[in-house]
């Protein structure tokens, strides 16, 4: 890791998260469903996942981009997308409460990873590290999470540090089969003497953490 560029092309993912209103979250889904199509057909979405568990009422959605050229361009051409417009802004708008964005790098020595099957939950952890970047706590990170992945208690997708929004932040999202099948892979990895060490090197960078587990929508790729 370092303070430069995360990787060495100019790709980059936008996450946004929307808060959407209590009652509201069924219609939500229903429009997504029915019109996401118009969306994709103008870029690449990576994953697109309600809360279950962590939070309520909220989405998450992560898109790729080749640049930040390529975003202008895409939201330029959906701004002149009559069908996106009328069809799915004009329906979605009124049911979400809140919308933010971040943009993230991929962290240099990780690739965005697959589930092995359909079917199972995602896990999204956000990391609040203390200033200084990753030249700071990098390493340290690195050998917690490569010690989990090695353990093999559940799969690794992507983890991604932020460019813009809160700085300082990384998000890991892990793949489990079930919510049971992630709570026993916790259970072991309290109990398993190599990840407890790389946790508790790491943990003198970490300023706060959450959570959510999230269900993959129906327009998903990860799913």
């Amino acid at each position: 890791l370092a303070t430069g560029p995360r990787q060495n092309n100019s790709i980059f993912y936008e996450i946004r998260t929307y808060d959407i209103k209590p009652s509201k979250m069924k219609d939500f889904v229903e429009v997504v469903n029915k019109y996401f199509h118009l969306r994709t057909a103008h870029s690449e979405l990576v994953g697109f996942w309600s809360a279950e568990l962590g939070a309520m009422n909220k989405v998450v959605h992560v898109w790729k981009y080749d640049n930040f050229a390529h975003r202008a361009a895409v939201r330029h051409a959906l701004t002149n997308d009559k069908d996106w417009q009328g069809k799915f802004l004009s329906s979605a708008l009124p049911l979400i409460e809140k919308q933010h964005n971040e943009v993230a790098y991929l962290v240099p020595w990780c690739q965005l990873g697959k589930p092995p099957k359909e079917g199972g939950v995602y896990e999204w952890v956000t990391f609040r590290m203390k200033p200084g970047g990753p030249a700071l706590w990098g390493e340290a990170f690195q050998a917690a999470i490569n010690t989990h992945v090695s353990a093999g208690y559940t799969k690794l997708i992507g983890i991604f540090h932020t460019e813009y929004g809160l700085l300082n932040t990384v998000h890991v999202i892990w793949w489990n089969e079930s919510p049971d099948h992630r709570a026993a892979g916790r259970h072991s990895a309290h109990e398993d003497a190599r990840v407890v060490a790389a946790v508790r090197d790491s943990v003198r960078f970490l300023d706060s953490q959450e959570n959510m587990l999230l269900i993959p929508l129906p327009c998903s790729p990860l799913k």
